[in-house]
């Protein structure tokens, strides 16, 4: 037995309840309507706007030297970026590059080597290595699996810093981690290739020197693809090693390639 309160009745069943339609003040819907908008729900529902403060991580960073001057300020020149590429691929190596820039001669329009196009950056390559200080190593396929990639990126950046024929004071390297037994001081800048001119030259060379490699790569394993996708796990690529099986130049411990992992799904990734 449900109770009532006592002076009320129950509603009918077929009963509307009123609605309750909160309305703004008179004067602050006469200022809404003059800049063209509305306090009407439904109105505001279909509307969609821009706005002029967009969020931090929506706002593009522009490398610049700024990172590079105030090392100098500290009595620590020359600075060094380092960078690599291929990372993610099912296939190839990794590759690292480390730059010094002559602060005179800085090619214009470096940036973080995914917002250029291939053309672009193989312009940008050309005059970095026609400026700049610059060094190149890579670690393979079996040196990835003999490790993990992330020791075989930073062992490849070592090398590539080593191998600068003049000695920097300072390195700065992509990301969150500094290339262990560096002979000199090491910072790590996250999303550095987007904030330091050094490291997005390093980023431009690694990338270019790591495309090149596997364009070569194609005509020694025909069938893969590999001038195209560059070892990324695309559909041709995924197709190509269910028909041919996995060359050398795989990575026997990334997904679906390991052995536990046979009768996985390869995903498909978008190239950078």
């Amino acid at each position: 037995m449900s109770l009532v309160p006592c002076g009320h009745s129950r509603p009918a069943a077929s009963a509307t309840l009123p609605v309750f339609r909160p309305q703004a003040p008179p004067h602050l819907l006469g200022a809404l309507r003059g800049i063209g908008l509305s306090c009407d729900p439904a109105a505001m529902a279909r509307r969609t706007t821009t706005t002029d403060s967009p969020l931090l991580f929506d706002i593009r960073l522009t490398p610049d030297f700024s990172l590079e001057t105030a090392a100098k300020r500290e009595g620590l020149w020359p600075v060094a970026g380092t960078d690599e590429a291929g990372r993610g691929p099912l296939a190839g190596p990794v590759v690292a590059a480390a730059v010094i820039l002559d602060p005179k001669r800085i090619p214009d329009g470096l940036n973080d080597s995914k917002q250029l196009t291939a053309q672009r950056r193989e312009v940008l390559f050309a005059e970095i290595l026609a400026t700049s200080t610059v060094s190149i190593a890579s670690s393979g396929a079996a040196r990835i699996d003999g490790t993990d990639i992330r020791k075989a990126s930073l062992d490849a950046m070592r090398r590539a810093v080593c191998g600068l024929h003049r000695r920097p004071a300072l390195v700065l390297a992509d990301g969150r981690d500094v290339p262990p037994g560096l002979a000199c001081e090491g910072r790590a800048v996250v999303k550095g290739d987007a904030r330091s001119l050094s490291i997005a030259a390093a980023s431009i060379v690694a990338k270019v020197a790591r495309d090149r490699m596997m364009t070569r790569a194609d005509g020694v394993f025909p069938g893969y693809g590999f001038a195209l996708h560059a070892g990324y796990a695309t559909a041709r690529h995924r197709s190509a090693i269910t028909l041919h099986g996995p060359c050398r130049l795989h990575r026997m411990t990334f997904r679906p390639l390991r052995p536990d992992d046979s009768a996985a799904e390869i995903v498909l990734v978008e190239l950078p």
